[in-house]
């Protein structure tokens, strides 16, 4: 016996079946000039920032020191610093490194994998976010991307392409309502 959601499912199925399809032809794109900049340009599009490896140790032996000197009674409490297994327990992280492995020229999009991430809410639950990316992993479109990510044998993935954005509230735009407030890519060779 058929019910009417049945009947009605079953009408719908009929009438919307179509021949299939080829896929329409893609060449991929190719940016005259340096991948580098292009990147660059989307990143800072998307309210991030590039800095170079010597300047980032700068910068981040300063952050080092005040950090150290903020948490050192913390540490001579603690007898050993580890990765929290729970996400929950990272609440308050201010500020995450992590390893990207390829990024992409066209919008600035860069690949984490699962082995890199630890746990897979850290760049969403951070304020934070350093991404080391090497020049030599950069692909020119998304099409690039998606075929390197074929070649990957990591069972988790995204792509990230700046600090966390929206803007649905009045349209006014805030950054870190998501995720991250800030994204810091670094170039390494």
């Amino acid at each position: 016996m058929m019910n009417s959601k049945s009947k009605i499912l079953e009408r719908l199925g009929s009438q919307t079946k179509s021949a299939k399809r080829p896929l329409p032809e893609w060449e991929s794109s190719t940016f005259d000039g340096d991948l580098e900049a292009h990147f660059t340009t989307a990143i800072q599009a998307n309210k991030g920032q590039v800095m170079e490896l010597a300047d980032f140790e700068i910068w981040m032996t300063k952050q080092v020191f005040q950090t150290i000197l903020c948490l050192s009674k913390h540490f001579q409490e603690e007898k050993s610093i580890a990765l929290p297994s729970d996400a929950h327990d990272l609440a308050h992280l201010n500020l995450a490194i992590l390893d990207g492995q390829f990024g992409t020229a066209e919008n600035g999009a860069i690949w984490l994998e699962d082995d890199n991430l630890q746990l897979r809410a850290i760049p969403f639950i951070t304020e934070h976010l350093v991404v080391f990316l090497s020049r030599k992993n950069l692909v020119s479109d998304m099409h690039a991307a998606y075929a390197k990510i074929q070649e990957s044998k990591a069972g988790f993935g995204l792509f990230l392409a700046g600090p966390s954005k929206t803007a649905d509230i009045e349209q006014s735009l805030v950054i870190g309502a998501h995720g991250s407030k800030s994204l810091l890519v670094v170039w390494h060779d």
